[in-house]
């Protein structure tokens, strides 16, 4: 039986926020590999290795949880997953448009709002969950939540657009039109990932019945994760057959042996990470208890408050004026009472319910 404590619900949801923040952090060390490669390798780390590990040794009978599923929850969850892996690629193409801050903000600002909301109006609870004990309060912090993930992208962009003035270019290139629609598909269908993860409960629920406990959300997982897989595997498939790159994937001697090895270590943490984002999203998705479908926003905005303070951590804000980073700081503790509020929300509602800590 899984006690719902929604402030430790929270406190894992952070760590996935970290995980999902860092992620992409060891592309930067990656060396004579073109990008195409590196993320067929972290795309077979993040949406097939780890799922299928880290689901075995947490699930018990894993493939007889997956071949027990029914098809209504295993069909919609892996299409809606391959959906979802278009999503990655408007984001990258729509950050060289409009560049890092805008991408990010408003991406995230679609996704945290739609992954939410689309599963509740499926079901027909939404007017439910937001009028009981604590819906209030949650709704509420989840409105907040996106006005702070705007708040960090207008301060990301005042970062943006003062360096380049210090630098001396006096004139920021953006191809807003292009970027824009790029930026509302990457967040229409990062979404489309929250609803697929929730379209597989039932099958979080079978891998209950047999004994996964809090890691039930790993069987689910896999699911989503094959879709993304395959519609990412395709396309960088043709991608690199075309242009000639896929032979750096084979052959060490084009790359050296010491960076092949570097390379294929760096891409497959990059991937890992972004897997365990999830996983500890299933074990905090769990512990809210009756308002799981705080999740996705939280996780969603978790991702942007971390990824500014690792920002903060690697120095990327020492040179800014004091106005954009006052913006900043403001932002983040906006970010941070919405996490609060959300959490004491939950919190209440489990109380009023008799499932409460």
């Amino acid at each position: 039986m899984i006690t719902p404590n929604p402030i430790i619900g929270t406190g894992i949801h952070a760590i996935g926020g970290v995980s999902a923040a860092s992620c992409y952090m060891p592309f930067e060390k990656v060396r004579r590999w073109p990008w195409e490669i590196f993320w067929i390798v972290q795309a077979l780390f993040a949406w097939l290795i780890m799922p299928l590990l880290i689901g075995y040794f947490t699930v018990p009978d894993l493939f007889a949880v997956l071949s027990e599923s029914p098809a209504s929850a295993f069909w919609p969850a892996l299409i809606l997953g391959a959906v979802y892996g278009f999503g990655g690629l408007s984001f990258g193409y729509a950050i060289r448009n409009i560049g890092y801050s805008l991408t990010y903000t408003i991406s995230i600002g679609i996704s945290a709002v739609l992954g939410t909301i689309v599963p509740l109006m499926i079901h027909g609870t939404l007017i439910e969950q937001f009028t009981r004990t604590g819906g209030g309060l949650v709704l509420t912090g989840m409105i907040i939540s996106i006005v702070g993930v705007a708040l960090c992208g207008k301060a990301g962009f005042m970062k943006e657009k003062f360096l380049a003035l210090k630098a001396g270019n006096l004139k920021l290139h953006f191809h807003m039109k292009k970027g824009l629609l790029l930026t509302i598909i990457a967040g229409t269908l990062s979404a489309v990932w929250g609803i697929s993860l929730e379209m597989g409960n039932p099958i979080s629920e079978i891998a209950a019945q047999h004994g996964a406990s809090y890691f039930e959300g790993n069987a689910k997982l896999i699911v989503s994760s094959l879709g993304c897989l395959l519609t990412n595997l395709t396309w960088f498939t043709i991608v690199t057959v075309k242009n000639g790159s896929i032979k750096k994937l084979f052959r060490i001697g084009d790359t050296g042996r010491q960076h092949y090895i570097n390379n294929f270590g760096l891409s497959a943490l990059a991937g890992t990470m972004w897997y365990m984002q999830f996983f500890f999203y299933g074990l905090g998705h769990v512990k809210m208890g009756s308002f799981m479908f705080a999740s996705w926003v939280l996780h969603m905005s978790m991702l942007i408050f971390f990824s500014y303070i690792i920002g903060v951590i690697m120095k990327e804000w020492r040179e800014v004026n004091r106005r954009t980073y006052v913006s900043l700081i403001v932002a983040l503790l906006v970010l941070t009472g919405s996490f609060i509020l959300m959490s004491y929300g939950s919190y209440m509602g489990e109380l009023a319910n008799g499932t409460g800590p």
